[in-house]
Formats: C-alpha cells, structure tokens, sequence
C-alpha cells in the first residue's frame, strides 16, 4: 500500500473516532487500523447508544464535516504518566500504554480538531488533503477486544477508503460484480457442490457436474508434468503422530490438526504431504545420477480450521493440493524453478490471467538467526530463484524479510476477471525437511550429501481454485472446462430419433452432451440450456433431419447457422483442443 493512501486511511480512522464521540461521548474507543481498502475502528458504546447499521451514514455526514474544515494532525509526545492520566476512564488506551511501556517505545499523540488519539501515525498533512467523496461507512461486526474471548466484545466500524471517489466507485462496482459471481450462489444453481450440516462446515461436496471440473483440472495439472520427469505417487490419509513430530508439523499446527486414536497408537490425519513424500524418497537408494527426484500427488489434506473462518470452496477443511515436492543439489535449482515456471505460465494462460500478474519473491531480512541452512546455502538458493524469475521474464518483487524459515520462495499473484488478486502457484525451496529425516543420495565422491526439496503447487488447491474460476467465469466455463459442453434440442416428437443419434455420436467422441426431450417449448428449453451456461446448443426441426444437420447456437452469441454434423464436431474438437 502507497504511505499516501495508508496516511489518508489511517487519517479517516481517527476521523470516525471523532464522529463516534460526537454521537456517543461516553464511547471508549480501542483500536482503529488500517485495512487493505480502508479502515475501522473497535469501540465499546454506551448501553443506551448502540449503534445501528443505519447510523452509519450519521457518522459519514459527520466525518465528511471534518474533512471540509481542513483539520490538521498535529503530533505531541506524552510520559506514561501523561498518557495515563489523559485515558484514566478507557481501559482499552491503558492497556495499549502498559504495552508500550513494556516495549520501550515513544508515546504519542495525534490532535485534530480537538480529538486526541493515541497513535504512531501517519496521517495526511491537513483532512483538506481527503476526498470526502472517496470513503464511505460499511457495516458493523463484533470483535472481542484483541481478539480474545475472555476480553469484552466491541462494536467494529468497518470503512472503506480511496484517494479518489472515481476509485471508490470502481471499487464498490467490482464488489457488486462480485456478488453476482459469488462461488456459493452459482455452485448451487449450476448443481455444482453441496455445502451438507451433517457433513460439516468446510467439506464440500461435489455433484456429478462439480466432479467433471475437478478431474478436467487434476487431468490437464497431470499432463503438464508427465513428460517433465514427474512420477505420480499415492500416500495414505492418515500417519503415526511420530511422523509429524519428527517433520514438525505437530507442533506448528497444533490444534489445526485432527487427531486419531487407533487402538493401540496415535494418529494424525494429514495436514500436508511433504512428510510422506520425505519416507518414499527415504526408502530409495538415490544416486547423484538419480537426480531430481520428482514427486506428483493430488492429494487432499485436512486442517481444523476454525468454523468463522470456512466459505464455499475457497476456505475448507478437506484441501487438496496438486502437490509436488523435488529433491534435488543446489546446482539444479535454477534448472528445476525454470521448468516449474513454465508449467505455471502455460496452466494460467489456459485461464486467461498471465495479464497483471505479479510475483513475489520472499528472501531472508536482516535478521538471519531464525532461518535454517547455513548462509551460503541460502545465497545459491535465492540466487537460483532470482536468476530463475529473470531469465523466464516474470514480473517479480524482492520482498526482504517474508521467506519461510526453511527457505526462500516464489509466489504467484493473478488477477481473476473482474481483477480481484488471488495468490495462487507457489515455489518453495526447503533445507529443513532433509535435515529432519536425515535424507541423503550418493553423491560422485562416493559421499552422503543432501538434497535440497523444492515444494510446488500449481492451482495452490483444487477446491479454492475451482470457487475462483466459477468466478473468474461467471459460472461460464470455457468448453473443455464446461461440465455439459453441448446439448440437443429436438423441436418435437418426430425429431426425437435423430436427436438421440446425434447425441450418440457426440458421446462416441468424447464430448459431454445433454438430450433435453422435455415437453417443453423450445424456447424455454434454450432459455434453460444458456441459463446452465451450456456452451452450445444443437437445435434440430424438419429441415435439419432432412439434411442430417443440425442448427448451431453458441450460448453468447446469435445462430451460428446450419452446420453438418462433421463440421458441427469440428467446430466443438477446435474448442475443446483450444482450451476457449
């Protein structure tokens, strides 16, 4: 985020505080941050002046009056005692004093126009320097006070803020867009995924046509790797709890994990693959000329996240990663990201969203005592990722200090239809799980050496991917992707016996194909057929079954006339082969 932009949403907080104490004096006021497109402030009202989504807009006019007076922030420094004999009646500030006190930092305080904060900053110059067009008032949500239960539950002003009002509107216009593409909504309506109770929340089901997508994806993941020396392998869903000990995910996910207790051991349900993948190299003999060992696994995991935090396909509980791990020297790094990076080009081509996208390179910061590997092992890692990133033309960013503790990484942010950012495929390397099972090949001396492991997923998860791209789409999936790429329309009863044979030979060639034969009028057969998203839609009368031909509709676009049946499946090969 632009320090303009945070300094102008930083600023609006305190405004709102401001509004806040002018409805409600005796309000006590907590924390007011910055979010990624606005703002909000915590605040814990008085019995008699809840606020109600309608007073936002009460608040608003008074915020707006702020900004027209040109108010500037005006900082001062205060003593503990100071600060805390200004706050004495809000227990929320003091708390925040007791921690900087703590910490050792300098206090202080931001004064507009009679309205003091303890705060850091920044903040624009004067309120003269917002646009009282470009932030609105948006909803309510309680939060407990630091996000404990045990602490008292606060009314949470949520805000939305641009530095100009042309991109609040652009913003609040993506928003609505995406309501209409939300992923629950058309899931249900395209009988894509059941979301049951007495399943859970966060395991989705998948219908017939929901599983028709996901195998398209697994299918096409695969064939992108098959002739780049992958093997694909199989791993069980569960594992003794020594397993994860060891790898050190017991320990970092903690009560993330689900838990089983067999009869005579203990067992977790996977929360990742890695460790797996670690015992099937592990129980090779590997030599240098062995090298890479490349690893393929669709494989699901399962993590308790918590039940607030679940939606639809893209936050669960069953993930199932297209995952891959490869173990390989540092001299075939470089090498190993390069190939990966073309996979990850020619996936997100496929989807149309190469446009925009970014990548975040995530290297060790200055603060190199929590990282493991020693540093020349870090420096030809990050080397080869950089050197990678700049040789396949990626638009990266060097992003200091957010690498992993076992290794630097490479992240990939697109951009789906309506230019929402999602971070997708992702590139990891890792020296810690070879030093955790004690992996080693045999090296040219003769020698035990260490393989390095690199992670990589593509989609990041079947299931979050499958929620954004019926987004990406709109629910209008391109045809090899469409779970129903075609159906038949037969006008009336005497059209039936062709319809069905032209049906027969779309199957016969591996195209997914409806016969709707419903009493129905034709017309609200097609109405039917375009509401599903259908790609095409074969109509035929008297003259098609007199000329064996059919009548082509594409579901966006006007009659595409009358075609014979080969050029009707060339038409639908080309599509499906295109990947449009």
């Amino acid at each position: 985020m632009e320090d303009a932009l945070y300094n102008i949403r930083h600023s609006l907080a305190h405004l709102l505080a401001s509004a806040v104490l002018e409805y409600d004096p005796q309000a006590k006021l907590s924390v007011g941050p910055v979010t990624d497109n606005g703002f909000y402030y915590d605040i814990d009202f008085s019995p008699d002046k809840t606020l109600s989504p309608d007073d936002l807009k009460t608040l608003e006019k008074s915020m707006r009056k702020l900004v027209n007076k040109k108010l500037p922030f005006v900082r001062t420094e205060a003593t503990i005692a100071e600060a805390r004999e200004r706050f004495k009646d809000n227990p929320y500030k003091l708390a925040i004093i007791a921690d900087i006190e703590t910490s050792g930092e300098t206090l202080s305080l931001y004064e507009t126009g009679g309205f003091i904060d303890l705060c850091e900053g920044g903040h624009v110059e004067n309120t003269g320097a917002i646009d009282a067009g470009a932030f609105t008032l948006t909803h309510l949500a309680g939060a407990y006070f630091r996000g404990d239960e045990k602490n008292p539950m606060l009314t949470r002003v949520y805000g939305l803020a641009f530095a100009t009002e042309a991109e609040l509107k652009a913003y609040l216009a993506q928003q609505e867009e995406a309501r209409k593409r939300d992923h629950r909504k058309l899931g249900k309506e395209l009988n894509l995924f059941t979301l049951s109770p007495l399943v859970g929340v966060g395991l989705p089901l998948l219908q017939p046509k929901g599983m028709i997508i996901r195998r398209a994806l697994a299918d096409f993941l695969w064939e992108l790797h098959k002739n780049k020396g992958y093997s694909q392998v199989w791993t069980p869903h569960i594992a003794k709890e020594e397993l994860y000990i060891t790898s050190g995910h017991s320990e970092k996910f903690g009560d993330e994990l689900f838990r089983v207790q067999g009869k005579e051991e203990k067992f977790i349900i996977k929360p990742m693959n890695c460790p797996h993948h670690m015992q099937l190299f592990a129980d090779n003999q590997f030599s240098y000329r062995d090298m890479p060992v490349r690893y393929f696994e669709p494989a699901t995991v399962y993590r308790d996240e918590k039940s607030g935090q679940l939606s639809g396909l893209t936050r669960v509980r069953a993930i199932t990663q297209d995952d891959g791990h490869l173990f390989c020297r540092t001299a075939e790094i470089e090498q190993e990201i390069s190939t990966i990076i073309g996979i990850i080009k020619e996936f997100y081509t496929a989807f149309g969203m190469m446009d925009g996208y970014w990548v975040s390179l995530s290297v060790r910061g200055e603060d190199k005592s929590k990282s493991l590997g020693s540093d020349e092992i870090w420096e030809i890692a990050e080397n080869a990722l950089e050197q990678a990133a700049k040789k396949n033309g990626l638009n990266y960013r060097r992003v200091e200090g957010e690498a992993a503790f076992y290794g630097p990484k490479l992240d990939f942010i697109f951009k789906d239809a309506i230019g929402r950012e999602w971070q997708l495929a992702t590139i990891q390397c890792d020296f810690n799980l070879p030093e955790r099972f004690d992996l080693s090949f045999v090296n040219e001396r003769g020698e035990k050496e260490r393989p390095v492991v690199i992670h990589r997923a593509i989609s990041g998860s079947l299931e979050r991917f499958m929620g954004i791209m019926i987004e990406h789409y709109a629910g209008a999936f391109p045809v090899w992707l469409a779970p129903v790429q075609a159906v038949v329309l037969p006008i009336g009863e005497g059209h039936r016996a062709f319809a069905e044979e032209v049906a027969a030979l779309l199957r016969t060639n591996d195209i997914r194909v409806e016969l709707d034969q419903s009493d129905e009028s034709l017309g609200k057969r097609v109405r039917l057929a375009k509401i599903q998203k259908i790609p095409y839609l074969l109509v035929i009368g008297d003259k098609e079954v007199a000329a064996r031909s059919v009548s082509l509709e594409h579901r966006s676009e006007d009659s595409l006339g009358v075609k014979t049946l080969d050029e009707c499946l060339e038409i639908l090969r080309k599509a499906i082969a295109a990947k449009e």
